[in-house]
């Protein structure tokens, strides 16, 4: 996989609680920073107090090398139950349409439980990878390998937890 091949990472994952449970858990912004390795805490931006389309929320994320960074998030979908979507963005401002990359969470009721679809697809900004691969030309399959493998990871590790609180309430 190269950088050109505009990446995309989708975890699928049956959750044992209906659509209306799982939906508290992965609407509120400070869900996915409980479970995941990169995405440290999160915070409304501009007055916001909850989601919806058009609010911003910062991400704080970290990886284990010790590289840290923010991003500025703007909520594009919003349908109670059903799906949550939102650009990483660079700053509050940035045009509509573009991105860093563009994540959601997708919910389908099945059986007892939830079917959830939590994913991400790289935008069209240029990002701190770009340039690494770029003085790593010739590493850049490792390169995305390996952040594909961190994306996942962080994606299932969050899942995981969302399926854990759920079983626990």
């Amino acid at each position: 996989m190269r950088l050109s091949d505009e990446f995309a990472v989708v975890v699928e994952a049956t959750i044992p609680a209906p659509p209306e449970r799982v939906w508290e858990l992965v609407a509120d912004i400070s869900t996915s920073p409980r479970f995941s390795p990169e995405l440290q805490r999160t915070e409304w931006l501009q007055d916001a107090d909850g989601p919806v389309v058009g609010a911003h929320f910062a991400g704080h994320n970290a990886r284990p090398d010790g590289y840290e960074w923010q991003v500025v998030n703007r909520i594009t979908e919003f349908t109670p139950n059903e799906r949550f979507g939102w650009s990483v963005l660079p700053e509050i401002g940035t045009a509509q349409g573009d991105a860093f990359a563009r994540w959601y969470y997708e919910l389908t009721p099945e059986g007892a439980g939830t079917r959830v679809r939590h994913g991400m697809r790289m935008g069209n900004l240029r990002t701190p990878l770009h340039a690494f691969i770029e003085a790593n030309p010739d590493q850049e399959e490792a390169i995305v390998g390996a952040r594909l493998t961190a994306l996942r990871t962080g994606i299932e590790a969050v899942l995981a937890g969302i399926a854990e609180d759920v079983t626990r309430s």
